[in-house]
């Protein structure tokens, strides 16, 4: 069924220009389902969201998810103002099959993530056709939204090797129409569900792991930077909050195993309260990722007190002001335990730094930016 902001009503008095955006998330989980629900729950204007569920997983929900969307549009039967998309869904193809009902209806594409740049596991090849379903969606769009610069200049960089490996007709020139359209929209973070007091007990300090526990965040990774933070004779406990998609992984079990005796916590949070008890546990964020288009674990960690500990790539540089860059992002695994060593050595301090560094991405303060950029899009 539909959802429709729970706010419009009320504000829409107060705001005589409120739109109506349709907003379709054909992989309605992680982060594509936090920000069009955080969103439709603080725009001013009235946000329907049609999502389709993870069930059927993303690959499908790329290739079929736009006929799914497009009946269930028709049946909505409503015009709106504007059209958002994620990634997810082939816009190209729902546009033309609700030309008859929605045709000149603005639309806009929100890239969560992408498939000409997102990091592959080895051994397996990239699938083109669905980095060439993002490409046509992105022409299909008036505006196409990223949740990153740096997502913005990976995407538009592997544009022209996308087009290229076609003899003829590469349409290079398409490049710079969608650059011209692009833009950069932080996704808003729920944290106001994360506030309370800190959680420490006074023990040694706390690392925290919150990523999932899969190839592109490389744990294997992180656990060898543990070692060698041991072999300094550091004091500290452990806790691994990430997802883990298979508990039974002879890796992960090892893992837990290994570091029974530091950890306090190791598994998936039961709730977002427990998770947000376990951030506010912790004192430092470590991550290993070989891709983060954003990086809300890190924007949440750091809302509550934590010390982020990342890698000098992917949008980690951009979360981070520079002059903090040389203690906070490492080039090497030496480095990283390195900077895990003296960030133990000061655990607890600079909290509400890191607390103001986050804040600017709660939704009470990204929301107005969404609904002025979007209005703008509509009017065009």
């Amino acid at each position: 069924m539909p959802m429709r902001s729970s706010l419009y009503p009320v504000r829409c008095a107060l705001y005589p220009n409120a739109m109506h955006i349709l907003w379709l998330d054909p992989f309605h989980g992680g982060s594509h389902a936090a920000v069009s629900a955080g969103y439709a729950a603080h725009s001013l204007h009235q946000v329907t969201l049609l999502s389709l569920p993870i069930d059927g997983g993303w690959r499908w929900r790329m290739r079929g998810g736009a006929v799914s969307l497009a009946r269930l549009a028709r049946e909505l039967g409503a015009r709106p103002d504007l059209i958002v998309a994620s990634d997810m869904l082939d816009l190209a193809t729902f546009r033309a099959l609700t030309a008859d009902q929605l045709a000149g209806v603005p639309a806009a594409i929100y890239f969560h993530e992408n498939q000409l740049t997102y990091p592959l596991p080895p051994g397996r090849k990239r699938d083109l056709s669905l980095a060439w379903v993002n490409y046509t969606s992105a022409l299909a769009a008036d505006a196409v939204i990223f949740n990153s610069a740096f997502h913005r200049r990976a995407f538009l960089a592997a544009l022209p090797d996308l087009l290229g490996r076609y003899h003829d007709y590469q349409e290079l020139q398409t490049v710079a129409e969608v650059a011209a359209k692009a833009h950069v929209l932080p996704p808003g973070v729920d944290l106001a569900g994360l506030e309370g007091p800190p959680e420490g007990d006074g023990g040694p300090p706390v690392i925290l792991w919150s990523s999932r526990w899969e190839y592109d965040k490389q744990p294997e990774a992180f656990f060898a930077g543990l070692d060698a933070l041991e072999r300094r004779g550091a004091d500290f406990r452990l806790i691994v909050a990430g997802e883990h998609i298979d508990p039974n992984a002879p890796a992960f079990a090892e893992a837990r195993a290994r570091w029974a005796a530091r950890s306090i916590h190791w598994g998936y949070a039961a709730s977002r309260q427990a998770y947000a008890r376990l951030l506010r546990r912790a004192d430092v964020l470590v991550s290993t990722a070989i891709q983060e288009f954003f990086g809300i674990g890190v924007v949440e960690a750091m809302f509550c007190g934590c010390a982020p500990i990342l890698p000098r790539r992917l949008n980690y540089p951009d979360l981070i002001p520079a002059p903090l860059h040389a203690d906070h992002l490492y080039d090497d695994a030496g480095g990283m335990a390195d900077l895990l060593a003296a960030a133990l050595a000061r655990a607890g301090a600079g909290r509400d730094t890191w607390r103001a560094l986050a804040v600017p991405y709660a939704w009470p303060a990204l929301a107005p930016r969404y609904d002025a950029l979007l209005a703008t899009v509509a009017r065009r």
